[in-house]
């Protein structure tokens, strides 16, 4: 069954971008280093959480990945109760995966790791810039544990899909070969008919920012994971992608220090 989170793993693994790779490891605290990351300077302390992803990616308590992700997770769980509650094998999966170590055996898991990164974040943004929205769980951080959320986690990243590939239209529309290329992709992970559609379709139709917009009416900390995710698409290194993402941020009502800080944490300079 064609599931939204799966395809927006594919096109995250394949790299819209030639930096979507680095800006993914950078944002995971890659390279065994927490400080002056963003995502290390919410808490010193997870309880446990570290541990988990730890076993997860076969690693080291304190070391790498699990370090950052014990800091910037343990707020998170405390607010849902348990890090228990927290999306951890999709986290472990995706920074396997992003580190060289996850292979074909976790790629049912990568989609979800996607939406629990950038919900990680837009976590960060709010909590480490005290905007606003602070108080919003961010889709796909909580591990879904009922129907409801399960829709709810496919609802955001089917919205993160169509951001991601809007962004790719900032310069113009997406030549064919990059469209083959994203298609094998897609097939090369199992991806079904309907899967392959949905993508050419948002691919080949006109850019709709204020759709994307809309959808995420009311709703900060999923605008932020949208800010995060277009970051991840494209190189924003041209005026025509760095204006796109300007409008982006104004249309999803961003404040500048959450924009900012998601810059920061992804790589990106202020002014691009």
């Amino acid at each position: 069954m064609f599931k939204f989170s799966d395809s927006l793993g594919t096109l995250m693994q394949s790299g819209m971008s030639g930096s979507t790779t680095s800006r993914m490891q950078q944002a995971l605290g890659a390279g065994g280093s927490t400080s002056g990351s963003p995502l290390a300077e919410l808490l010193g302390g997870g309880g446990g959480i570290g541990d988990a992803l730890s076993g997860l990616m076969g690693g080291e308590k304190g070391g790498g990945i699990g370090a950052m992700l014990q800091e910037v997770l343990g707020d998170a769980g405390k607010a849902l109760g348990g890090g228990n509650k927290l999306a951890l094998g999709g986290l472990g999966a995706l920074a396997g995966s992003v580190l060289g170590g996850g292979g074909g055996s976790v790629k049912g898991a990568i989609g979800g790791g996607v939406m629990a990164m950038l919900g990680a974040l837009a976590y960060s943004a709010f909590k480490g810039t005290g905007s606003s929205g602070s108080e919003e769980m961010p889709v796909g951080l909580q591990q879904p544990e009922n129907q409801q959320q399960e829709e709810e986690l496919e609802q955001g990243a089917e919205l993160v899909l169509k951001a991601m590939i809007n962004a790719a239209k900032a310069d113009g529309k997406i030549d064919a070969a990059e469209i083959q290329r994203i298609l094998g992709k897609l097939g090369e992970a199992g991806a079904d008919s309907e899967a392959r559609d949905f993508v050419i379709h948002e691919m080949n139709k006109p850019m709709d920012l204020s759709g994307i917009v809309a959808a995420a009416k009311g709703r900060p900390q999923l605008a932020a994971q949208i800010y995060a995710a277009s970051l991840m698409a494209i190189e924003v290194d041209t005026p025509a992608e760095r204006r796109y993402m300007q409008q982006l941020a104004g249309g999803l009502g961003l404040p500048p220090q959450v924009t900012s800080h998601l810059e920061k944490t992804v790589g990106l300079s202020g002014d691009f």
